[in-house]
């Protein structure tokens, strides 16, 4: 399993891409954007689900945490069965949230990838796709890397996807 976190706007989607692109196996790609996607309506803009705050700011409730707790083990399980996963996630709770991240993945064999980039880069690329509320990018460009410890870091500030792809698989070899 490779899991990357980062920011939103990061850039770690287009790293993921990359990843499946350059990987001599089939990996199958998860994000955290479509887990909150396939959320019920009901636990959008709710304090048992996920809020997004107009300042940009995230908030999760325990129905969030259960439900993502069930996302992750579901995940492993996969890797476990033998498929390639690249996670593309977003630690709102910094090592908390890797701490989860490491009960639910056992003794799984993993790649922790930290991407990183400046927030006004962020916040750039934040405007220019539209779909994310304001302020967000800024906001977690260093949370979400609190405490949080890596294998390997890439930063895609001046750095094209593909190359940190590149840097990705290396890693693995």
């Amino acid at each position: 399993m490779i899991l990357l976190n980062g920011g939103s706007s990061s850039g770690k989607s287009g790293i993921v891409r990359c990843l499946q692109s350059l990987l001599p196996e089939p990996w199958l790609a998860f994000g955290v954007d479509s887990f909150v996607d396939a959320l019920p309506a009901s636990m959008r803009d709710s304090d048992d689900g996920i809020v997004f705050d107009a300042d940009g700011g995230v908030g999760v409730g325990a129905g969030f945490r259960a439900l993502e707790a069930a996302w992750a083990g579901g995940l492993v399980a996969m890797a476990r069965a033998g498929a390639g996963i690249v996670v593309d996630d977003v630690f709102l709770g910094g090592a908390a949230s890797q701490r989860r991240w490491r009960e639910a993945l056992g003794d799984l064999p993993v790649l922790w990838v930290g991407v990183r980039c400046e927030a006004a880069v962020a916040a750039g690329r934040e405007t220019a796709r539209g779909d994310r509320t304001a302020g967000m990018a800024a906001r977690q460009a260093r949370l979400v890397h609190e405490g949080v410890e890596y294998d390997l870091e890439v930063d895609t500030t001046h750095t094209e996807s593909l190359d940190c792809a590149r840097a990705i698989v290396a890693a693995l070899a």
